[in-house]
């Protein structure tokens, strides 16, 4: 397990230094083309402070069309949300998980890009600073 961890960031490492810009993306989807986003990402991100971190966000279907379970895997939490797919925007309402060091919650919003991408950002309830994220999916078999 940890073996799988350890190249997971070995991949979200190489996926950043692919470009000078670690959130790059491509071009968003056309609101009616959006397919199912179960799955796994790599994901990059840049906090408030403008200090970069990778992570993984792993997305299972939720309960009824359109909506979304995901989960976070980032440097020192774990976080879970709910989604709802609206046209090619992913609309998110998500807390850090009960054995997280603090208690936070927060709003996302991601858009949907032609290769599966989500780029977006994410704010945490009563805080001013955006967390600026772009994850990448990835096949289960190379994590």
């Amino acid at each position: 397990m940890r073996f799988g961890f350890a190249l997971f960031l070995l991949i979200a490492a190489l996926a950043a230094g692919c470009s000078d810009d670690i959130l790059m993306h491509g071009e968003d989807a056309p609101p009616g083309g959006i397919g199912d986003l179960a799955g796994s990402y790599v994901l990059n991100g840049i906090d408030p402070f403008g200090t970069e971190y990778a992570g993984r966000l792993d997305i299972t279907s939720g309960s009824g069309s359109n909506r979304y379970l995901l989960q976070w895997i980032v440097p020192e939490t774990v976080q879970q949300g709910t989604a709802r797919l609206d046209g090619n925007k992913l609309i998110v309402d998500w807390q850090a998980a009960e054995t997280s060091a603090l208690a936070v919650s927060g709003t996302a919003e991601f858009t949907v890009t032609v290769d599966g991408e989500l780029y977006g950002s994410k704010r945490v309830d009563g805080d001013d600073g955006e967390w600026r994220e772009t994850a990448y999916p990835i096949d289960a078999d190379d994590i």
